[in-house]
């Protein structure tokens, strides 16, 4: 594959955390997170990747940033960091600074490659995105009688003045503002009128075939309908001006949980407020009049350094349903069919299990195992209970509905269910609704700390005794997402983890102190100080002059605890690979600091989500997969599990499958050096490009797929 060595991007600033010698240990945590998104950039760009892919990764960096502002941003400026930063500090009003003119300049890479290079490419392939001005007079009239049929009645236009002030307007939402001339229909000089778009509405409209004059198929834009017919929706008068924008709020929610009696039901009055949050951003149209723009900034007490003109439509994320529409397989990556376990294939679940653990490496391996687990349960007289943490299932999920099925045939149904999941918090909320209504008991956790471990427990009466067997994972219970996240998950009836499964279950819910874990490393507990008695003792194997090795994989490492240690393991001569996706705050390869560190992330076809972590230990070679990755809210803020592979056989898998063709990987590898650029990573000398990704496709995946990736 043909790519630049470099991605065009500033070098990542430094944090305000200083070092023993003055320069900063630490690169900014939200700086490194738009150097992600730059990554991602990079696949939209590349012309190896099929091109409908290519548009869904500007849609996901543009979903990224949506959640940068409404998380990131907002909390600056709720903490008041952002627009009065400079009188405290000035170099983290620097910072501020470099990290919106980065989120200024990706934006603009965005809608030069949407429209220079993507939708071009499309047209020629017969995918036409038409505007108005690309339009024939056969396709305008359908629009116009589309728009008459279809929009107009689920519009209402609002004139501004004393009685009809400026609107609610929802997060995210696509609206216009319009200029007119003239007064208005009692003589008053009203001149600003604001149109919403209906949200029930499709985005992307699909014109008929046979008003195609070019060879394929036709779609617009609502937002070109709503621009071509806003005129019709103020007779008599004259529209100077207008434009589509579109505001990012504040989307965290808040509830005082010390203070609550029901956080259900508090969180249930929260979402209701979230759509009108605090606004952050503003997108308008390019050619947007500055006069407009700036009567919105006002409105939305927005800055104009978070101002927006982009040279397209003010929601990019909305072009996923384009992709959607278009049934070209030669424009997307090709069918990719996962394989299941041969180990689970024949008996049912619970024989298999007795045999030994299982490893499932999602998604080269199917996810079904683990709701046939569930699923199973529900329907066994032998079983007796189940218990399962929920973060993210999805709005509609097999998994919950056999949880349902099992408490409705008389089990004990117990279910931690997160109610605080960034922006799951409505699907959650409904399943525990459900899940009550037939009788599960229904946990939602520690109060001020999110349940982020993922665990299943299935207990079993055989034989006059009681047999326990679980699900550890590093992802969700989201069958979707399996398809597109890696993950590993262990099946296991070992009751050397079972059992603690079963005391960690007992702890959630009655909020007893937990007994001592031997295998599972339990956060805010003892995770944090396991992870760094690893390190430490690494780093005695290697001041007594023996080989010493971390590995670890993981979506983001910024936790300066954790980043100290490895420093100090680095100095003593431990060899340190690091995999982090997104952000990483450790600066690696810096002489007499961390020359032993070495940083890549991988960005390829699928979502690198599982956290791994490897130590040598004089050939012990420790492996433990985690729900955490090593941040300060994992370690601290969170109730996460780490557990250990402890079968060799699958101890070896882990390495063979989610470490070793990651640090190989020449294709979606990108390395982080000391002044915080990432290079793309490329093969040496005459080797072809080696990908991580594709090798488990074609080694993992089902002997049905027709093509390596």
């Amino acid at each position: 594959m043909s790519k630049e060595t470099r991605v065009a991007e500033p070098s990542l600033r430094q944090g305000a955390t200083p070092g023993p010698s003055g320069p900063g240990l630490y690169f900014d945590r939200d700086f490194s997170q738009l150097a992600f998104n730059r990554r991602v950039l990079s696949q939209a760009e590349d012309p190896e990747v099929p091109l409908l892919e290519r548009l869904r990764f500007l849609c996901i960096v543009s979903n990224n940033l949506d959640e940068f502002f409404e998380v990131r941003v907002a909390s600056m400026l709720a903490k008041n960091q952002l627009d009065n930063i400079a009188s405290d500090s000035p170099a983290l009003a620097a910072v501020t600074a470099a990290t919106d003119q980065e989120c200024h300049s990706i934006v603009a890479r965005q809608y030069a490659i949407l429209n220079h290079d993507i939708l071009p490419q499309l047209s020629a392939a017969g995918i036409h995105l038409l505007r108005n001005q690309d339009r024939n007079p056969a396709q305008r009239a359908w629009v116009k009688e589309y728009f008459e049929r279809e929009v107009r009645p689920l519009l209402t236009p609002i004139g501004l003045d004393p009685a009809h002030p400026f609107p609610q307007v929802v997060n995210k939402s696509l609206n216009f503002i319009v200029e007119l001339s003239g007064k208005d229909a009692f003589g008053r000089g009203s001149a600003i009128a604001i149109v919403k778009a209906p949200r029930v509405l499709p985005r992307v409209i699909r014109l008929p075939d046979e008003l195609c004059d070019q060879p394929g198929m036709a779609f617009c834009l609502l937002s070109s309908v709503i621009h071509a017919h806003i005129a019709d929706m103020f007779t008599e008068r004259d529209v100077i001006a207008y434009s589509q924008y579109r505001v990012t709020r504040n989307s965290d929610l808040w509830v005082d949980e010390e203070e609550v009696k029901n956080l259900r039901q508090a969180l249930q009055s929260e979402l209701q407020t979230r759509p009108f949050g605090v606004a952050v951003r503003l997108e308008v149209a390019e050619n947007c009049p500055a006069n407009l723009s700036g009567f919105l900034l006002e409105q939305f007490s927005i800055q104009r350094n978070r101002l927006y003109q982009v040279d397209g439509p003010v929601n990019m994320v909305r072009l996923l349903e384009l992709i959607e529409l278009i049934d070209r397989p030669g424009l997307r990556y090709p069918e990719f069919i996962q394989s299941y376990p041969a180990k689970l294939a024949h008996d049912d679940i619970f024989a298999a299990l007795a045999k030994g653990d299982a490893l499932l490496h999602h998604p080269f391996q199917s996810f079904q195992p683990v709701v046939n687990f569930i699923r199973e349960a529900s329907c066994d007289p032998k079983v007796v209970a189940i218990r399962q943490t929920v973060y993210r299932t999805g709005m509609n999920s097999e998994l919950m509905e056999a949880l349902i099925s099992a408490a409705m045939a008389g089990k004990e149904v117990t279910v931690i269910v997160e109610l605080m999941a960034r922006f799951d918090e409505q699907a959650n909320i409904n399943w525990a609704d459900r899940l009550e209504r037939v009788g599960a008991q229904v946990v939602y956790g520690i109060v001020g700390l999110k349940t982020h471990a993922k665990m299943a427990l299935v207990i079993r009466r055989e034989h006059n005794t009681l047999q326990y067997y679980a699900h550890l994972g590093t992802g969700n219970y989201n069958p979707a997402t399996t398809r597109f996240y890696t993950d590993f998950g262990l099946l296991t009836a070992n009751p050397a983890l079972t059992h603690e499964v079963n005391e960690i279950f007992i702890h959630l819910t009655s909020l007893t102190k937990p007994k001592k874990l031997h295998h599972l490393w339990l956060a805010p507990f003892a995770m944090h100080k396991e992870f760094i008695a690893a390190i430490r003792n690494e780093a005695k194997i290697a001041r007594a002059g023996r080989p010493a090795r971390i590995i670890a994989k993981m979506n983001a490492l910024t936790d300066e605890s954790v980043i100290r240690a490895l420093y100090a393991a680095s100095q003593d001569g431990v060899k340190i690979d690091l995999i982090v996706r997104g952000a990483c705050t450790l600066k690696p390869g810096v002489t007499g600091l961390s020359k032993n560190i070495r940083v890549r992330s991988i960005v390829g076809r699928f979502l690198e989500h599982s956290r791994i972590f490897y130590f040598r230990n004089d050939l012990a070679h420790d492996v433990y997969l985690a729900s955490a990755d090593w941040m300060n809210r994992n370690l601290f803020r969170r109730i996460e599990v780490a557990f250990p592979v402890l079968d060799v056989g699958l101890k070896r898998r882990v390495m063979r499958e989610g470490l070793h063709p990651y640090l190989k990987d020449t294709l979606n590898a990108w390395e982080l050096d000391a002044s915080g650029n990432y290079q793309q990573c490329k093969p040496r000398g005459k080797q072809p490009p080696f990908s991580a990704q594709q090798f488990l496709m074609q080694t993992l995946g089902s002997p049905g797929n027709s093509q390596g990736d």
